[in-house]
């Protein structure tokens, strides 16, 4: 292949742009801070673009899903199998943060003068403002236009759902109509694949904010918290979602690889919201039914957020240590206790880690609320790791559902992963 094609293909591909875009944010946020603060609005673009076409695509995609499935009793079993894996996945989640911030211990010696605090007033008032049941009461829209105007994902996946089935029991009669939201489903997707072709302007503008709004020298006093953390992550997604994905027979380093594209849009926009409907097109493409797909992943974007999980507890952990507060095993086992239910009301809500974090430190009245000031400043720039881990979670989660359904398509994943079907006519020939 001539040299100057394959320049050309490099410089056309999206993940050679996404990091270029992250690298030169990066820079301007540096040096230049005014200009990247004002950049801003090109990340907040990009994601607003996204996330015009979320609610729609949640909503084809799962109806679409249901009326592929046939059988309610076949939704509810794979709905339950989703909410049981969730639930484990994310305790393992909240008990390896746990462990690493007990070991590293972060918060020792951190000296609170030298980090700039902030105003937590509104986070504060999130928390006391959390209800339990206008949480659950508020999964029902009372307009569905509005509950697709807000882009609320709880609200649009339960009418989702209940949309699907009503199709369902139409029966021959409803084939028409889920006929007409298959290309309405492909028409959302280009639209989609239009948007996505701008995903470097939205990278480079949310690290050129990001990087020039709070500065790089921030995170030197709190340095060892920001590692602990992106360490936990790590081991997170390397040793227990790599032992999962062996377990189910399919390679974690191979999807990683796959989503890549994704995976560099939620670091350079710090939202895993920016890459929900790219992946669940790619999780079809790499083998999932869509079905389970259109079940699985907004769901778990509502109820499996690990990487937020991890933050939670450790944040928890990180400030006890920096109050001199020494936490009993019975004091943090109830933190864990608290934070499975808290956690879940993370999703769908505005600064919703710091609500939730907030809500936690109230409710176990140890550890002072005020501390959450401290951890302000480098907040955003440890968004990344959740939402990068939120998003491969999800992922996972995903194709373990479709193996043990056996919709996973294998056939289709080896035409994901190496390129092209001729790959398949070789195999066939030597087989």
């Amino acid at each position: 292949m001539p040299e100057g094609l394959i320049m050309r293909k490099i410089y056309q591909n999206l993940t050679f742009q996404v990091l270029v875009a992250i690298s030169l944010g990066i820079a301007v946020g540096a040096f230049f801070p005014a200009t990247g603060v004002s950049l801003k609005p090109l990340g907040d673009t990009f994601i607003n673009l996204i996330k015009m076409v979320i609610a729609p695509i949640i909503f084809l995609t799962i109806v679409l899903g249901i009326g592929s499935m046939g059988s309610l009793k076949k939704v509810g079993r794979v709905g339950g199998k989703a909410l049981l894996y969730f639930e484990i996945v994310t305790t393992f989640a909240l008990i390896i943060g746990l462990v690493v911030c007990n070991v590293v211990r972060p918060g020792d010696g951190v000296d609170t003068s030298r980090i700039q605090g902030g105003d937590i007033s509104r986070y504060q008032q999130g928390a006391k403002e959390m209800n339990w049941v206008e949480f659950f009461t508020h999964i029902v829209p009372s307009n569905v236009v509005g509950a697709f105007a807000e882009g609320d994902i709880l609200q649009v996946l339960l009418f989702s759902i209940l949309f699907g089935v009503a199709v369902t029991k139409m029966g021959v009669a409803g084939e028409s109509l889920l006929s007409f939201f298959e290309k309405l489903s492909k028409a959302f997707f280009n639209i989609l694949g239009i948007v996505m072709k701008l995903a470097p302007l939205g990278a480079f503008g949310g690290m050129a904010y990001s990087i020039g709004k709070f500065g790089l020298a921030t995170l030197v006093p709190l340095a060892r918290l920001m590692g602990t953390v992106y360490l936990t992550m790590f081991l997170f997604v390397f040793v227990v979602l790599n032992g999962i994905a062996r377990y189910y027979g399919f390679s974690l380093w191979k999807f990683l690889k796959f989503i890549k594209e994704e995976i560099l849009i939620v670091v350079g926009t710090s939202s895993s919201e920016a890459a929900l409907p790219a992946l669940m097109q790619k999780l079809e493409r790499f083998g999932c039914s869509r079905s389970v797909v259109g079940l699985v992943v907004p769901a778990g974007y509502s109820f499996n957020l690990d990487g937020t999980t991890i933050y939670l507890v450790m944040a928890t952990i990180f400030l006890a240590q920096v109050f001199g507060v020494e936490l009993s095993l019975s004091q943090e086992l109830t933190i864990i206790g608290i934070l499975m239910v808290t956690s879940k009301g993370a999703a769908g809500v505005t600064g919703s880690g710091f609500i939730v974090l907030a809500s936690t430190l109230s409710a176990l009245r140890i550890v002072p609320v005020e501390g959450l000031a401290l951890l302000l400043g480098v907040d955003r720039f440890m968004s990344e790791a959740r939402s990068v881990t939120n998003l491969i979670g999800n992922g996972v989660a995903t194709i373990v559902i479709s193996k043990t359904e056996k919709e996973f398509d294998s056939i289709r994943n080896e035409v994901a992963l190496h390129g092209t079907p001729e790959y398949m006519e070789e195999v066939a020939t030597e087989g």
